[in-house]
């Protein structure tokens, strides 16, 4: 039976990615920093589709955590055969105003954990000529967005590794695939700490299920990247090339500012 390591698993995206997974007949091993709801998707996960879950608890912007995790799952004899690097968060305002340990923290969430973890399985995945790596980024990855530069930033990068990454291993039956979703039904805008009036701006929510519909679909088809969203998400990676980047960045400075 194959087995999907999720990142982030605790909730949103990451959750329903287990659902799903689990409903396929894989087994699990569940990353987050939540103890008490990854016990708690576990036990369901079992219950419902008899799968075998581990599940780990850890926070992936602390030195040394991807290193647990990948001993963890090589101590207990378990092969990778999907990897999903779904943790990540954003934070919203001026970025010379913001914390700056929490700046930080982003871009080792959200990049050096999963630029790590994906070194670590790739190999393995390489040795068994298949697997799937599948890399969660955002429609923000298509151009700068000014009091979410950090968050922006890391976003771009994950799509640019992510398809460097497909063309080096498409012909080794290994899929890498970038998601990246619009707006989606989680608390990131509360996480990220938006005011309402900017949040409230983002009135095309697209439910999670949407994104693991379209990320399987999108694998099944061979690419490299994946747009999950409605009409306006799947318009923006079209507007950044067509519209001058100093003209576009300087619209949503306008559009982002309180």
């Amino acid at each position: 039976m194959p087995t999907a390591l999720i990142t982030g698993a605790s909730g949103g995206i990451g959750k329903a990615f287990a659902e799903e997974y689990a409903a396929r007949n894989n087994n699990l091993v569940l990353v987050a920093r939540s103890e008490e709801k990854l016990n708690q998707l576990a036990s369901e996960l079992q219950a419902k589709h008899n799968v075998k879950v581990d599940v780990i608890v850890k926070d992936l912007t602390q030195p040394g955590s991807t290193l647990d995790v990948f001993n963890y799952t090589k101590n207990q004899g378990i092969t990778i055969d999907t990897l999903i690097n779904n943790a990540g968060f954003g934070d919203y305002g001026d970025f010379a105003e913001r914390d700056g340990e929490r700046q930080v923290q982003i871009v080792q969430l959200n990049v050096l954990a999963l630029v790590d973890l994906t070194h670590k399985y790739l190999p393995l995945m390489r040795q068994q000529h298949s697997g799937d790596i599948i890399n969660i980024a955002s429609i923000a990855a298509f151009q700068p967005i000014p009091y979410m530069s950090v968050y922006a930033a890391s976003k771009a990068f994950v799509l640019s590794f992510s398809e460097s990454l497909w063309a080096e291993n498409r012909g080794l039956g290994i899929r890498v695939l970038c998601v990246c979703p619009g707006p989606i039904d989680t608390n990131f805008f509360t996480a990220a700490k938006f005011p309402p009036t900017i949040a409230a701006k983002n009135t095309q929510i697209t439910k999670v299920e949407t994104v693991v519909k379209d990320t399987f679909q999108a694998l099944e088809r061979g690419e490299s990247m994946a747009v999950s969203g409605g009409l306006t998400s799947h318009l923006i990676p079209k507007l950044s090339r067509l519209v001058p980047r100093k003209t576009l960045v300087s619209v949503l400075e306008k559009q982002f500012k309180t």
